[in-house]
């Protein structure tokens, strides 16, 4: 998008963006490939030709042959950043067996591997989780957070050009435990970022293997159910670049089994509320009371909410002017045999119970099973579903949940990526998804906006399902076929032409850049600078009317799970010839009028100062 980048005016001046499988899967087909290249349609898959040669790499005591229901089936993430300042998205990828992989972005969609000349960005001491890069001290380049499962998490701060100088220590941040997911936000409203990290449980033991340096994990889901719950921890920032731990004070402590969160103003009272899923339970809504301190309103605010919940993210799906809430529940999923005849899942329906269409099936004889891991779980039915939330915006603070009616149930949903895909000024979804062996195959979904409120899944349309070479890895495990799975996605638009490309970290197997190959039509995007806010403008929200619609978006830190997309706010514009006009509500609580920008070009937009 660098070459786009164009100055954005303001007022009165001219301004310089399951795991715990005890069952599972799913049909598929073998043979095919996702390249769509030279049909305009769809996307193409371009990783190696474009310089991107990572690899993620299972832990084979854990997952493959020697399989057990445990989170090291979860994967790792991928990030999307400008890391170097140049106006185009870099990309970074974690790994549990081996290093993880930073690659620079040319320019035009093409990536050189800089992990060795980057600082010790690669931690191939540990198993890695998520990253989030984010510009916590304010001095204009983004920082990175890494998470990892008994590693200790890690801190590095960047120079500007993209070398990284690790600082956990002296930061305040260094933490040994079972993280998932790291969101900075400013819950104070005091101008610098503050990080919420997810933890989840002591789920493995004191076992270490020192080859692949990780600690052995849980065998069994009942093993996993009684693990000693682990705390999430809530960090404030100091101003100076260090943080202090103040996670009671702001009442941000959990349940435990965190996963994903998203932060959020659903209130639309100025400041930064959370979204915590939860991968043994329900997901937590805590309203911000604007210093800082949380209060769960989940019940009141979004009534029930699903079980085991992986991923969250924010869309405006029905194109009304409101943020609306998207979550995907995996591990309501996750409960069939391994040779469990998936012809018999119905993808878009919803459970109410555990074990959902595994009950009403004579053959699995779910019944006695599922009320032991009701009761080990402590599974509080009133409050939760089984499936995907999908929390339509009623304004006010108020939310519906409408993902059956609206085509947003999947199935084995894993991480999400979300934007105008065809640029048609509706936004689409991409979800992540299937499990890998032991089980069969199950496609990663697409989920086209039609435009009236409803998605439709259209992965084969745009040359996304079968995945590049077939559903198969070309590896044999005992008496089967591997087959591949994806975990995690970032989207950003790698080579500046205005449509939105993702990343994909698939599960012990190579990663994938999927190209936007769809034909051209109107967009405009802005790169939002804070000046009396947080640098990076995490949680401002830009509405653009264009063609006698509002859209909207809001600038997002991580999430989507374990991933991090890019900053920049993209927006299609269908057949619109021209902005009609255009405004910022920063996190400072200013509005800021922009104008009328062109369109087909990236605006750099900084915060007006008083």
């Amino acid at each position: 998008m660098r070459r786009q980048t164009t100055e954005a005016p303001g007022r009165g001046r001219h301004l310089a963006p399951l795991l715990l499988v005890l069952a599972a899967a799913c049909g598929g087909k073998e043979g095919g490939t996702a390249t769509t290249a030279g049909t305009a349609r769809g996307f193409e898959e371009r990783a190696q030709a474009a310089g991107i040669a990572f690899r993620m790499e299972f832990l084979p005591g854990e997952q493959g042959e020697k399989f057990k229901v445990n989170f090291y089936d979860h994967g790792c993430g991928v990030a999307a950043a400008d890391i170097d300042g140049d106006g185009d998205d870099d990309l970074y990828f974690l790994n549990q067996l081996g290093g993880n992989a930073l690659y620079r972005n040319n320019g035009d969609g093409t990536f050189a591997d800089v992990t060795a000349t980057a600082g010790p960005v690669a931690l191939d001491d540990r198993i890695c989780v998520s990253a989030a890069f984010n510009d916590v001290d304010n001095d204009g380049d983004e920082d990175l957070f890494v998470t990892s499962t008994r590693g200790g998490n890690a801190f590095f701060r960047n120079d500007g050009s993209g070398r990284f100088t690790d600082a956990t220590k002296e930061a305040g941040l260094a933490w040994i435990g079972h993280s998932q997911a790291a969101t900075f936000l400013d819950a104070d409203g005091d101008g610098d970022l503050d990080l919420f990290l997810s933890n989840t449980a002591k789920w493995t033991t004191d076992t270490y293997e020192p080859i692949g340096r990780y600690y052995t994990g849980a065998s069994t889901l009942l093993q996993l159910f009684d693990s000693e719950i682990e705390r999430n921890v809530f960090y404030r920032n100091n101003g100076d670049g260090t943080f202090s731990v103040a996670t009671a004070e702001a009442g941000l402590e959990g349940v435990g089994w965190g996963g994903d969160s998203a932060a959020l103003d659903y209130d639309e009272d100025g400041d930064q509320d959370l979204l915590v899923t939860n991968m043994f339970g329900g997901s937590v809504l805590y309203r911000n009371d604007g210093k800082g301190r949380f209060e769960d309103v989940t019940e009141a605010t979004l009534g029930r909410t699903p079980w085991g919940a992986v991923a969250a993210r924010l869309l405006d799906y029905d194109g009304d002017g409101r943020l609306d809430l998207y979550v995907v529940d995996m591990h309501s999923d996750m409960w069939t045999g391994f040779d469990y005849d998936l012809s018999r899942v119905e993808p878009e329906r919803k459970y109410e119970k555990f074990f959902g269409p595994y009950l009403e099936d004579p053959d699995f004889r779910a019944q006695k099973r599922e009320e032991v891991f009701a009761e080990k779980a402590r599974i509080r039915y009133e409050r939760t579903f089984f499936g995907n939330g999908l929390y339509r915006n009623l304004g006010g603070g108020r939310f519906e949940e409408v993902s059956g009616k609206t085509g947003a149930e999947t199935f084995w949903p894993w991480g999400m990526g979300v934007g105008d895909f065809d640029n048609d000024g509706f936004e689409d979804v991409f979800l992540a998804s299937g499990m890998g062996y032991p089980w069969e195959f199950w496609p990663n979904a697409y989920l086209g906006n039609n435009g009236d409120g409803t998605f439709t899944n259209r992965a084969k349309e745009v040359g996304l399902d079968p995945p590049p070479g077939g559903p198969l890895l070309g590896l044999r495990m005992k008496d089967r076929e591997a087959t591949k799975s994806s975990r995690c996605v970032a989207v950003s638009d790698f080579d500046g032409d205005g449509r939105l490309d993702f990343a994909v970290n698939n599960f012990n197997d190579r990663a994938h850049l999927y190209m936007n190959r769809m034909p051209g039509r109107g967009w405009i995007g802005f790169r939002l600078e804070g000046t009396a806010c947080n640098r990076d403008a995490i949680g401002a929200v830009v509405r653009v009317r264009a063609g006698g619609r509002t859209r909207i978006a809001q600038v997002q830190a991580a999430g989507g799970y374990l991933s991090q997309s890019t900053k920049t706010l993209p927006f299609g514009l269908g057949d619109a010839k021209s902005v009609e006009s255009c405004e910022v509500r920063w996190p400072s609580g200013r509005l800021q009028k922009i104008g009328a920008p062109a369109i087909g070009r990236v605006h750099r937009v900084v915060e007006e100062r008083p």
